[in-house]
């Protein structure tokens, strides 16, 4: 398998320009910035990906009438049905019974034919495989494919572009499409990456310990966007270069850091975007100035004000 280059960062790029919004950064302290990505189409960062993988397919002829069809904890999915309402294409997604009820009802809004299968991703994945198998719909990956990974490695150029001199940039990680993307255009750069995964969803940083993509248990208050059983072989190969952190966090920190960010800052994200905020008292020395990217708000927020401990 040849590992996600930076040519095709560039190309998802001059595919996805005005199609999706430019990062905004926003000061959070010394020498620190949040890139508000929460602040995308649909809610997260996979606009990005999803909007350059449809693009590709219809460029080359492979988009089928069938549509596309995706597994999901939410917001791949999300991001899916909106780039194909644009294609102009039927998306199929497939969540868990456990996916949160704003990110179904959103799915609903962008015209998505809804399947809810299985309590995790995986039973999920698999219902999706077998409908493609019997409709022809073109399948997306939540995270695995070059073209998602691609699209969501744009994020990068456009945070330098705002905020030259960028010395580090802090992600949190599931299957690590956001991560490979953003560490492979990070690498040309000479950019340092902390990828965050909560120390109960850590598909990555257990890859990494036993050398290779393996199962993990997935128990987050994060895994409705974190919880990957298994990272994909694109994400293992960017974490193994010099230039990357690889950091684990309890959800009580996660709980917390998504509490801080609404007072401290009145910005409304889901735990996987708290999830990097979270390693902030814990990195490792890195070079300034930092970026940490917010990467989805698809959340109920009426628990923002009420305090919450793991576990409640």
């Amino acid at each position: 398998m040849t590992a996600l280059s930076y040519a095709e960062i560039r190309s998802a790029a001059d595919r996805i320009a005005g199609h999706v919004r430019p990062v905004a950064l926003a000061p959070a302290g010394p020498d620190l910035w949040f890139a508000l990505e929460h602040l995308q189409h649909t809610g997260s960062f996979k606009a990005r990906g999803a909007h350059n993988f449809i693009s590709a397919h219809r460029e080359a002829g492979t988009l089928p009438a069938a549509g596309v069809t995706i597994a999901s904890g939410g917001n791949a999915g999300l991001a899916c049905a909106w780039a194909a309402r644009g294609a102009s294409v039927p998306a199929t997604v497939f969540l868990p019974k456990t996916a949160p009820r704003v990110k179904v009802d959103k799915l609903r809004s962008y015209g998505a034919d809804v399947r809810l299968e299985g309590d995790e991703y995986g039973e999920a994945a698999i219902a999706c495989q077998e409908f493609a198998a019997l409709s022809g719909a073109l399948v997306s990956h939540a995270y695995d494919n070059p073209l998602v990974a691609a699209g969501a490695g744009t994020l990068l150029d456009e945070i330098r572009r705002a905020l030259p001199g960028l010395g580090t940039v802090v992600v949190s990680a599931g299957g690590g499409g956001l991560f490979a993307g953003i560490a492979t255009a990070a690498r040309e750069h000479g950019v340092r990456v902390v990828v965050v995964e909560p120390e109960n969803c850590r598909a990555l940083n257990a890859a990494l310990e036993a050398g290779r993509p393996v199962d993990v248990p997935v128990a987050s208050v994060a895994a409705d966007a974190l919880g990957a059983r298994r990272v994909s072989l694109d994400a293992l190969h960017a974490a193994r270069h010099p230039h990357v952190d690889s950091v684990l966090v309890p959800d009580e920190a996660i709980i917390r850091a998504r509490h801080r960010l609404w007072e401290d800052h009145r910005l409304a994200v889901e735990h996987a975007a708290a999830t990097a905020y979270a390693a902030l008292p814990t990195l490792p020395p890195t070079p300034a100035p930092t970026a940490v990217v917010l990467c989805g708000a698809n959340t109920d927020p009426s628990d923002l004000t009420v305090p919450h401990t793991a576990g409640t």
